[in-house]
């Protein structure tokens, strides 16, 4: 049996990259810091994901153990060293924190076939960034890096005390090969190619940008569910023309064909609406600082669409949006809010999301920027 190391066992971990390589023959060590879902999983030893589909097509999960990696992190080590793959989806922030760990356990390795590690983020090349961190610490050898691009809806969950998880039926998992040659990963979800870029901007300016459009337009009109907003007309309409711009963006930079981009358009927006799907606008718009930046689903569509000589409209106003969400359970929101107080407009625009004076962005940003500044509701913040 092949060997895998997953960090993060949430609902992603365990309900779309964890099964997956549990299909493809994997027996998965899930590596957590959440000692409510080690404990779970290690007390029930299997776990049902349910395809909310019309038959709720259930599979029951076993191959896999749980290990609490602040407390037992030598056996996550040990599993690294005999790993055959070695992913994670705990978010892009998370990944230099986890990289110490995925270093000593790759120093321990011995086995004559490479270990290749894969960040399963929402973000541009995400394994990029946590193979910069775990080189930064020192070489390590036998061990390939592949990015990837994943796509899995997570909903509310309608019980959220087991280790049970319910997932939409569509999953995609496209993983890039030009680093990997001819190793073969097994992974039955899994669709190799040899440039990524397409796929993840793709994704990440369809799926993404769509939903955290709705979240942080959805917001603003006072909803607080992804179906509530999207049943709104303003919601809607301003999603579908934030997806009209993306779209433009990506068929002029890919050549995408224009009518089957357009099928996964409307196929996104009958996934987001699906009620069954249904998410939290404050979980969707969480960390808003990271959305807002230089490559992510907001400003990285359109910067691109500016630098193709057409201004984002509809984009700069779920910027504008975005700029006004709020939520006390979220970090990023209240320093979102600091920073809106204590910077400039261009300096805002410059450091926040990477966009520098003379960008064909720039001046739209920095006006919508100035406009929130000047906003009474942050003048009453301040």
């Amino acid at each position: 049996m092949k060997n895998a190391v997953h960090f993060g066992a949430g609902n992603i971990g365990r309900g779309f990259i964890g099964a997956a390589l549990q299909d493809g023959g994997y027996f998965v060590t899930f590596a957590d810091v959440n000692a409510a879902i080690v404990d779970a999983l290690n007390k029930t030893q299997g776990y049902d994901l349910v395809l909310l589909n019309t038959e709720r097509t259930t599979t029951h999960y076993t191959q896999f153990e749980a290990v609490n990696s602040a407390t037992d992190p030598e056996r996550v080590f040990a599993a690294i060293a005999e790993a055959d793959v070695i992913t994670a989806s705990v978010g892009v922030g998370i990944l230099p924190r986890i990289a110490p760990m995925i270093h000593a356990g790759l120093k321990l390795r011995t086995k004559a076939t490479p270990a290749v590690v894969m960040a399963c983020e929402n973000a541009v090349n995400a394994t990029d960034l946590l193979r910069e961190a775990v080189l930064a610490l020192g070489p390590v050898e036998n061990v390939l890096f592949a990015n990837t691009a994943v796509d899995r809806i997570v909903p509310i969950q309608s019980d959220a005390t087991t280790a049970d998880v319910e997932v939409e039926e569509f999953e995609e998992w496209v993983i890039e090969t030009q680093h990997l040659g001819d190793l073969n990963l097994g992974i039955p979800a899994a669709k190799l190619v040899p440039d990524l870029e397409p796929y993840i901007e793709r994704k990440l300016y369809t799926v993404n940008t769509g939903h955290c459009c709705i979240a942080y337009v959805g917001q603003l009109a006072g909803f607080t569910t992804i179906s509530e907003a999207l049943g709104n007309e303003r919601v809607r309409n301003l999603t579908e023309a934030v997806l009209k711009e993306t779209s433009t963006f990506l068929i002029r930079k890919f050549g995408f064909d224009a009518f089957e981009h357009q099928a996964y358009v409307k196929k996104t927006l009958q996934r987001l609406s699906d009620p069954i799907l249904d998410d939290e606008l404050d979980r969707v718009g969480r960390d808003p600082l990271r959305k807002l930046s230089r490559t992510e689903r907001l400003i990285g569509p359109a910067a691109g669409l500016a630098e193709q000589g057409t201004k984002p409209s509809a984009l700069l106003e779920v910027v504008a949006a975005a700029l006004k969400f709020h939520s006390e359970h979220d970090a990023q929101s209240l320093l979102l809010h600091d920073k809106l107080v204590h910077l400039s407009a261009e300096e805002f625009a410059t450091t926040v999301c990477g966009i520098a004076p003379g960008h064909a962005l720039f001046a739209d940003l920095v006006a919508v920027i100035a406009a929130e500044q000047d906003a009474p509701r942050l003048n009453q913040t301040a």
